[in-house]
């Protein structure tokens, strides 16, 4: 049992985000373990022949056998909703002890490194510019333009969803929601271990007026603290809707529907039963954002969508009379 020990006034601390940077960073976990990551075939497929050109045997590295990564590579967001650009200068800014301490407990024994990241940490800064590098490549070259639109889209829909239940039914309510693992005693936060598949080397955690942040993932199958208990606590958590990504829209099987609106418009309300943009709805729909854009105009002057703006981003969702379209 891990158990994460709230003071009073922390529970007010905890909030919701997301973080491109560990996205990219467990997506590599793909490359050792492909059968454990279903949803994410397609992408994988497309990307294959991309890696080539990629500092290959260093992202691979950066996983260990068990999957863990070293923590210092997903670092606790700035804000809720960071860009990957500024993750990426918050890990370049990283102390090279850090490096070389989360390096060897993600590995657990210096003969387990891989002679690659051996080599590299005898020259942790160098070491560090190389890493940055590298997944900064990986980034542009794999994830941002087909990947992270889509990815992006659930994470958002995963936070609105949560944050609903945390006004409505407290933590007590909130915390199972995230992983049946996870359970709220009153006075803190527990976290079975019964079917961990490495045992974690902590019990537990103090959040001593830190604040905790819980950051939904595509990667993972249950709730999972960050390795070294001393970092800001974060607790990662598998995100709402995760096995939805290598789907394609919904069939338009509404008459009535289509008659009314339009087999297009159609369409896009009934993928808008969660937040999204213009451009992962362009994405998924395989359209240019512009089409996309005329389209949401139409739909929210007519009442049927509202939207809220994140940011540079505008995100849609239905209204109550929109849901009432939908319905069978």
């Amino acid at each position: 049992m891990i158990e994460f020990r709230f003071a009073i006034g922390d529970l007010a601390d905890t909030s919701f985000a997301y973080s491109p940077l560990q996205e990219a960073a467990f997506s590599l976990r793909c490359l050792h373990d492909p059968a454990r990551y279903p949803h994410h075939r397609p992408w994988l497929r497309r990307i294959r022949p991309r890696l080539d050109d990629l500092d290959g045997e260093l992202l691979t590295a950066l996983i260990a056998p068990w999957l863990w990564v070293p923590d210092f590579l997903t670092p606790r967001p700035e804000r809720a909703r960071p860009t990957f650009a500024d993750q990426l200068a918050q890990l370049r800014a990283t102390p090279p002890d850090v490096v070389i301490a989360d390096f060897r407990a993600t590995y657990r024994t210096e003969e387990a490194l891989p002679p690659l990241v051996a080599r590299g940490l005898a020259r942790p800064e160098a070491f560090l510019a190389r890493l940055a590098d590298a997944l900064d490549a990986y980034w542009h070259t794999c994830l941002a333009a087909d990947w992270w639109p889509r990815v992006q889209s659930i994470l958002e829909a995963d936070l609105a969803h949560h944050g609903r239940v945390l006004a409505e039914q407290g933590a007590a309510g909130l915390f199972p929601r995230l992983d049946h693992r996870l359970s709220w005693t009153g006075n803190g936060l527990q976290l079975s271990t019964d079917d961990f598949t490495v045992m974690a080397p902590w019990t537990d955690i103090s959040i001593d007026g830190r604040g905790l942040v819980l950051l939904p993932t595509m990667f993972a199958r249950g709730a999972q603290p960050l390795i070294d208990p001393s970092h800001p606590p974060t607790l990662i958590y598998p995100a709402r809707g995760r096995g939805t990504l290598s789907e394609g829209p919904p069939p338009v099987t509404d008459r009535t529907l289509v008659r009314l609106l339009g087999r297009a418009r159609a369409r896009l309300l009934l993928l808008l039963a969660e937040p999204a943009s213009t451009t992962e709805l362009a994405h998924r729909l395989d359209v240019t954002p512009g089409a996309v854009s005329q389209h949401l105009a139409v739909l929210h002057d007519a009442g049927l969508l509202s939207r809220t703006r994140s940011g540079r981003i505008v995100r849609y969702a239905r209204t109550p009379l929109g849901d009432e379209l939908c319905r069978p």
